[in-house]
């Protein structure tokens, strides 16, 4: 995958995670970016990224938009030709993969709002190996799955049934 198309990737993630239901546009995230983390990138240098213009990020750059999309500063590169995530070994790389996967995932679920929110939350979340041993535990006891929903659910203002799910 090349750097811009992780970019207009990470802005669909990003404008999900905010409840936008759609990518966030470039000036969104140069705004936001301003009021997190209090440091100026321009539109344009997005903009050049994104079209591969600018093949390459400065090392502030590449640090201020991964702070930012919450990413490991090394996914925003162009990926080596050949490139397999299927190689990675190290505990951490397969909690990254695992994240990736998940975001993937979330893409592939956009239309439904619920479940590309779940995805990119679990994905989002330090532990997301861990969260997803719990949902294998939880749907390993019998109905703790239907009394966990309906009182998680409860609070909500669309309480779905197991059949809308």
């Amino acid at each position: 995958m090349k750097l811009g198309e992780k970019i207009r990737y990470l802005r669909e993630v990003e404008g999900a995670l905010r409840g936008l239901d759609r990518a966030m546009t470039q000036q969104e995230v140069i705004t936001a970016m301003k009021e997190d983390l209090k440091k100026p990138l321009s539109q344009s240098y997005l903009s050049q990224i994104e079209s591969g213009a600018r093949p390459h990020l400065t090392n502030s750059s590449r640090m201020l938009l991964a702070k930012f999309f919450k990413v490991h500063p090394g996914y925003l590169v162009d990926d080596p030709e050949g490139y397999s995530t299927e190689l990675i070994s190290d505990f951490s790389a397969l909690e990254d993969k695992l994240d990736l996967w998940l975001v993937s995932g979330a893409e592939r679920f956009r239309n439904d709002s619920e479940i590309c929110h779940s995805l990119i939350a679990l994905a989002k979340h330090p532990d997301s190996r861990r969260c997803l041993v719990l949902l294998g535990l939880i749907l390993e006891n019998l109905g703790l799955l239907d009394r966990l929903f309906d009182v998680l659910n409860s609070g909500s203002k669309s309480p779905q049934t197991k059949e809308s799910l």
